[in-house]
């Protein structure tokens, strides 16, 4: 470990990283490319052979020239992914309410509701609420 420096570890630790950070750029470029509906089939391709014939340079002008409309793309995808699940949340809350447990809590206090008002006795009650239960 003496013949190499603390520095040259440091900058083999930046070059490292830098590295890593070029292929997370990469990766999330041609994902967005590939993710965007507005470009046609030849934009794609031709965006596609820019950044891979001349890596640095594509990337760059990419970011350059569709940085902010990265950004509205993933914003969109984020709202559609949300969207999606509070709209499952809806769904299966929905489902769950008509036949699952928090619909036998409704129905409980439908029941109650009815025995306290004197609709029905309390023997009535106790055999809907054990078929409730069952």
């Amino acid at each position: 470990m003496d013949d190499y420096p603390l520095l040259n570890l440091f900058l083999t630790m930046l070059y490292l990283f830098l590295w890593v950070m070029w292929f997370f750029l990469l990766f999330k470029v041609i994902t967005d490319l590939f993710r965007d509906h507005t470009l046609n089939g030849w934009a794609k391709a031709g965006w596609l052979i820019f950044v891979i014939l001349l890596p640095y340079l594509g990337v760059l002008i990419y970011l350059i020239v569709r940085g902010r409309s990265m950004h509205e793309r993933d914003a969109k995808a984020v709202k559609d992914s949300e969207a999606a699940f509070r709209q499952y949340v809806r769904e299966a809350a929905n489902s769950e309410g008509s036949s699952g447990s928090t619909g036998h809590v409704n129905d409980l206090a439908k029941l109650a509701e009815l025995k306290e008002k004197g609709a029905i006795n309390e023997d009535e009650y106790e055999r809907a609420k054990a078929k409730l239960l069952a």
